[in-house]
C-alpha cells in the first residue's frame, strides 16, 4: 500500500467512516482502498480512496474469502472525482469515459 499524505489522509478521515458498499452484508473494520492506479502507482488523491469494510477489501480476517470487487470499487472512487480531476489523470485511460460507462452498468 502506498503511503496517503497527510492532506489526503485528513480529507479522507473527514468522511463518515462506513463500507461504501453499504450492503447487509459488511463485515469487520473498515479500511481504506486504493481504487485508482495512476503511472503504475496508487494514485494518492482523496477521491481515489474507498473506504470499505474488511469484507469487501478481502483483507484482515476475510484474506482471499471476501467480496473483494476492483470494478465496483473503481466505479465508487471515480464517482467521488469531479471531472477535472479525472483528467488530469486520463492520459493512457479515460477514466471520464470510464465512469460513464460504468454509471451505466451500475
Amino acid at each position: 500500500m502506498r503511503k496517503i499524505s497527510n492532506k489526503v489522509k485528513q480529507i479522507v478521515c473527514a468522511r463518515e467512516q462506513v463500507c461504501a458498499r453499504l450492503c447487509s452484508d459488511c463485515r469487520g473494520s473498515n479500511t481504506w482502498e486504493h481504487a485508482i492506479i495512476f503511472a503504475g502507482r496508487q494514485l494518492d488523491e482523496a477521491w481515489a480512496i474507498v473506504i470499505l469494510c474488511e469484507y469487501h477489501h478481502a483483507v484482515n480476517n476475510y484474506q482471499d474469502g471476501g467480496d473483494l470487487d476492483k470494478e465496483t470499487n473503481m466505479w465508487l472512487a471515480l464517482n467521488q472525482a469531479t471531472e477535472e480531476e479525472l483528467r488530469a489523470v486520463s492520459k493512457a485511460t479515460d477514466y471520464v469515459r470510464m465512469r460513464e460507462r460504468l454509471n451505466q452498468k451500475y
